[in-house]
């Protein structure tokens, strides 16, 4: 049984979602509020988190944020709000999966089932080395190995989930297009210049020399690798 936390601020939906997905053997606990669910998270931490963006006190994506800063617990957006400026701020956030309202059950059945899939697959967080610092993917941070012009690393929850995609399969060629959606979803189908401009950007803080990267190689026309 997994323990499911649902956020939103419809009654009718949260009632229905509580009904269905404890149907379906999952433990379910409800808020409808931003400050809500993130009090609930961290009181019963849960196994997957289910959030509508619009929430009345604070925005979902704020809640995404406060979620990420201490968790990696799989997050599915289902929300009305149906740009694309918001899809990719909600992944950028870090959201695994975006869902737009109205919505079919067994669609967001199979999303629950794919992400869950996804984290089981994951296992557990490697910690490494990386040149001058300590990466430790389950505690999200990156520390410098010894005292030094260098200190701790601060990298934003798209720049996790790219160094996550690539390091988790030290020396494997990643295509382009799979990397864009490991990062992003589906809605990033089209987004490589968004992959190159966050690509650059780990490298900034995590190559000796960015311009010459000795970890994260681009492959031209193929893809990208991790090279440890």
């Amino acid at each position: 049984m997994s323990v499911v936390l649902v956020v939103d601020d419809e009654p009718q939906l949260l009632r229905a979602l509580q009904i269905t997905l404890s149907a379906r053997g999952h433990d379910v606990h409800t808020a409808a509020t931003g400050r809500r669910a993130i009090a609930e998270a961290a009181a019963r931490p849960p196994d997957l988190v289910i959030l509508d963006l619009g929430l009345p006190d604070i925005d979902g994506a704020e809640v995404i944020s406060s979620l990420r800063e201490h968790s990696s617990v799989p997050i599915i957006v289902l929300s009305g709000r149906t740009s694309g400026g918001d899809k990719v701020a909600a992944l950028d956030a870090g959201a695994d999966d975006y869902i737009t309202k109205p919505f079919g059950i067994e669609e967001l059945l199979a999303r629950i089932r794919a992400v869950t899939r996804r984290a089981a697959a994951d296992g557990p967080a490697p910690a490494f080395e990386l040149g001058d610092y300590l990466v430790d993917l389950g505690a999200r941070r990156v520390s410098a190995r010894q005292d030094g012009d260098r200190g701790d690393v601060r990298l934003t929850p798209t720049e996790w989930r790219l160094l996550d995609a690539l390091v988790r399969h030290p020396g494997k060629l990643i295509a382009r297009q799979q990397l864009i959606t490991d990062v992003w979803g589906p809605v990033g189908s089209e987004d490589s210049s968004s992959l190159r401009f966050h690509l650059n950007r780990l490298r900034r803080k995590l190559e000796p020399d960015p311009s010459r990267p000795r970890y994260l190689i681009t492959e031209p026309g193929m893809g990208y690798r991790f090279q440890p």
